[in-house]
């Protein structure tokens, strides 16, 4: 594992999928450190049944998943990160260790799907986290959240009959 992730609040970035030579816009994507306030939101987040059918990922109880929150903020091997959208809760980013490997991962609300939220916020944590390689694994089915690791430079190196696994040089 190369380099090291360091990121705190960052600021709003610019949108660079404008081609029309305008001035790029700002993104109203932010990333901030986790706070415990974050997580009734987050819990939320993750009942969403669409959300749990693309991700292949059962919803927690409110118990077990505070528990695992709780687990997840106290260890430092994870480098986890509030995506804040327009000033709300909108998801997390996180990189944390997989059998072995450095992984990324992320979970948006519904509420701000299909608005680049995800690619702005893990483009941002990709600029601070320099560790490479990075690792992520996607449910074939999951076609926006694997659009969004290829448009942040992960490149595919497997694929299972329900995964598709991706790694960032």
């Amino acid at each position: 594992m190369k380099g090291k992730c360091q990121l705190g609040v960052t600021p709003h970035i610019r949108n660079s999928e404008n081609d029309t030579g305008e001035s790029p816009r700002l993104h109203p994507v932010r990333l901030r450190k986790i706070l415990e306030s974050d997580l009734p939101i987050l819990f939320e987040h993750q009942q969403e049944p669409e959300g749990n059918r693309l991700a292949v990922f059962p919803a927690r109880g409110r118990a077990a998943f505070m528990a695992h929150w709780h687990k997840i903020m106290a260890d430092r091997k994870v480098m986890v990160r509030t995506i804040l959208y327009q000033g709300q809760v909108a998801g997390y980013v996180m990189r944390f260790p997989w059998h072995g490997k450095q992984e990324v991962g992320y979970w948006i609300g519904k509420a701000f799907w299909g608005q680049g939220v995800a690619t702005g916020a893990l483009s941002q944590f990709l600029r601070h986290c320099k560790t490479r390689p990075l690792h992520a694994g996607v449910a074939n089915q999951n076609l926006a959240s694997r659009r969004v690791l290829e448009k942040c430079g992960f490149r595919t190196i497997g694929e299972e009959p329900e995964e598709t696994v991706y790694r960032l040089e």
